[in-house]
């Protein structure tokens, strides 16, 4: 299995090449964001894994992160590398997509432990995964937790994402506010004004392409007509 280094100090680079390639595993280096989008693109290596490091010269490993997952090759996993301890940077390289998260100074061996535990997730996923769903514009990949509109990542929240999943796991199906709060949020109780509000998110998200429609006195449809055919955007 190929895995890619993308880290601009050359020392970081080496160490890790050398306690990987103890594993068995081929190694390719980058030092910076453009060569790396590069290696990625390069449809003759397959690359398994791919290590970034957050703070290398841009495009830095998040957004690479980001254009890994919102590309032709979206299951590949990724672990990040970063000089910062920052809880709030930890999160926002979680919701890019990585698989992982480690903070400099860290230990070869640890790092090399983590590569072979996220090839052995990422190889269960491969084999169990659920299919993309696709409506029109919009991709939703179950496994990576990633709704795409237009080719671009959306920024749902988790709730969101199970949302818009059901829905489009159920088209054409009306359901009323306590089925989703049962459905969704797995509640048998609770404030339906929750259902409204998540709606209306998700429809301002996905903007002109979703098909969330409002059937009066019942609950909401995805794509229960077509567009411009008795759709209510309320």
């Amino acid at each position: 299995m190929t895995i890619l280094i993308a880290d601009d100090d050359p020392v970081v680079r080496d160490v890790v090449r050398r306690y990987l390639e103890r594993d068995g595993l081929t190694v390719r280096e980058t030092a910076d964001g453009p060569t790396t989008l590069a290696a990625l693109a390069d449809t003759g290596d397959q690359i398994d894994l791919a290590v970034l490091d957050v703070m290398m010269p841009a495009p830095d490993g998040i957004e690479i992160c980001r254009a890994i997952r919102s590309g032709p090759r979206p299951q590949t996993p990724v672990i990040l590398l970063t000089a910062l301890g920052d809880e709030d940077d930890r999160v926002l390289g979680l919701e890019a997509g990585a698989d992982d998260y480690v903070t400099k100074p860290f230990s070869p061996r640890e790092l090399a432990l983590r590569v072979a535990s996220v090839l052995r997730r990422a190889q269960v996923v491969r084999d169990d995964a659920p299919p993309p769903l696709r409506d029109g514009a919009i991709e939703v990949r179950p496994a990576f937790r990633l709704a795409l509109v237009d080719g671009a990542p959306v920024d749902l929240t988790p709730r969101e994402f199970d949302l818009l999943v059901f829905l489009l796991q159920h088209p054409q199906q009306v359901f009323s506010r306590e089925q989703l709060l049962a459905q969704v949020w797995g509640w048998d109780f609770g404030d339906l004004s929750t259902v409204t509000v998540h709606i209306k998110r998700l429809r301002a998200k996905l903007g002109a392409r979703h098909r969330i429609e409002t059937v009066w006195g019942r609950g909401y449809a995805w794509a229960r007509t077509e567009p411009g055919n008795g759709a209510v955007d309320a």
